[in-house]
């Protein structure tokens, strides 16, 4: 009789074989070496590297532009209740764009507002109260003399809104 065959033991469940093992270990620091690359800064050009050009030289110095000249508008603003009944809880936006408010009013009412900005701002003028009885009540903002918002309403407790 001869010798008989061995076969090789059977490897242990949970055991990576020394090639998986180098397999494994290589394709982490594949990965961490890709990550450092894509989160760390690039070093400047020219930095340590003896090849790379010469940064080219600075533009000549260019006198900066004059800003343009911002005219400033100065804008009289006039805010009008009518009625018969007076108006309640009456709000405006007043002189420095602030609101401004009074409890009660009778009517008619009036009150005008100057204000001074650049000409390429919208102005906004906003005027709004309620109605103190049954009866009309209206609002009216004007804007250097010309009419830019009227409304008017008629039953008592009624919320009244002009804007422009």
């Amino acid at each position: 009789m001869g010798v008989p065959a061995t076969t090789p033991p059977a490897p242990r469940p949970g055991r990576l074989k020394p090639l998986g093992s180098v397999v494994v270990v290589v394709g982490v620091v594949a990965v961490a070496l890709a990550v450092a690359a894509y989160v760390m800064p690039k070093a400047a050009p020219g930095a340590g590297d003896p090849a790379a050009p010469a940064p080219a030289p600075a533009p000549a110095e260019v006198a900066p532009a004059e800003p343009a000249a911002v005219q400033d508008v100065t804008r009289t603003i006039v805010y009008s209740l009518f009625g018969a009944a007076g108006a309640r809880n009456l709000t405006y936006v007043g002189a420095d764009s602030g609101l401004e408010q009074q409890a009660a009013v009778t009517t008619p009412w009036s009150v005008t507002v100057t204000r001074t900005a650049p000409a390429s701002e919208a102005e906004f003028a906003s005027l709004a109260a309620q109605s103190a009885a049954a009866g009309d009540l209206t609002c009216r903002i004007t804007v250097d003399g010309a009419v830019v918002a009227e409304k008017s309403v008629s039953r008592e407790g009624a919320q009244l809104s002009c804007s422009a």
